[in-house]
């Protein structure tokens, strides 16, 4: 019963992200302040957590590819940025 679980727990932080930063952050926020609140029980804690990670990964994966896209505009090079 504990790979149940542990599945389940997993599948908090797989779930699609969110189509732009924004969004991400904005669930990210709620994700913490519902953690910081101390009214989730241990298994959705660990869930909430695994999916606060992934967004956190995402956002900072944006936030890098604009900072290159801005490094490049200050060359006087435009380059197109696949946002993936």
């Amino acid at each position: 019963m504990a790979r149940s679980s542990s599945t389940s727990s997993n599948n908090a932080a797989e779930l699609a992200l969110p189509p732009s930063y924004e969004a991400a952050l904005a669930e990210l926020e709620q994700l913490v302040g519902q953690m910081e609140s101390g009214a989730l029980p241990l298994e959705q804690l660990l869930g909430s957590y695994q999916r606060g990670a992934a967004l956190l990964k995402f956002c900072r994966s944006r936030l890098q590819a604009v900072e290159e896209q801005v490094k490049l505009l200050e060359d006087g090079q435009l380059k197109s940025w696949d946002a993936e």
